[in-house]
């Protein structure tokens, strides 16, 4: 499994991003590279932004892993495994050293997941109305050690991501990282105005 370097969207073409920091975008289940891409402009502008397309094709768009949504959210760790180590080869071949993560739905499970793999190498992570997957890692305590900032954005009204996998979300961040929990009233599978402006001030902060 390898990210398709060709698909990835910049914000800044290649003699522009010198000296830069990162910020990856990981987009959801069924959707593609352009998606979180729209949002680019409205994020702060001194990271270079680079949006992914996942491997595996889904529908029109694209996942990064297979997922049964008729029995609740249920996935293969293995392949999940599996994306991540994709997505950190391809950060393999790039130049950054302060890199930061924003992921919705099934890509807020891909930034938790490359920072249980990969714990000193993110700055930051934002989570929006995403997941942790379940199962335990030998580099959790790592983690835990260095509690890196994460963004946990997610609306009331969110009928995609079950009760069970909040909860578990909530439980494993608050012993994992230095969490910033949002809920906004209202929201759906969805990214409101007023959480955008939050993960602004939360980048401006710890990315």
């Amino acid at each position: 499994m390898q990210i398709d370097s060709s698909a990835v969207l910049w914000s800044a073409p290649e003699h522009e991003r010198t000296g830069r920091p990162l910020l990856i975008l990981l987009h959801g289940y069924g959707s593609h590279e352009g998606d979180l891409f729209g949002l680019a402009s409205l994020l702060p502008q001194q990271p270079v932004i680079a949006s992914l397309r996942a491997p595996l094709s889904e529908g029109i768009g694209f996942s990064w892993f297979p997922i049964n949504l008729n029995a609740g959210l249920r996935y293969d760790i293995e392949q999940v495994d599996a994306a991540t180590n994709a997505v950190l080869s391809w950060l393999d071949t790039q130049a950054f050293t302060n890199v930061s993560l924003i992921g919705f739905s099934q890509g807020a499970a891909m930034a938790l997941e490359l920072m249980r793999l990969a714990p000193t190498r993110f700055r930051c992570a934002v989570a929006l109305s995403g997941f942790v997957a379940s199962a335990e890692h030998p580099k959790d305590a790592a983690l835990a050690a260095i509690r890196p900032p994460v963004f946990w954005g997610r609306g009331t009204d969110d009928q995609v991501i079950p009760a069970a996998a909040i909860d578990g979300t909530k439980e494993w961040l608050v012993h994992h990282a230095s969490v910033e929990t949002h809920v906004y009233e209202g929201l759906a599978h969805s990214i409101s105005n007023d959480e955008l402006d939050d993960i602004v001030s939360f980048l401006n902060t710890h990315g």
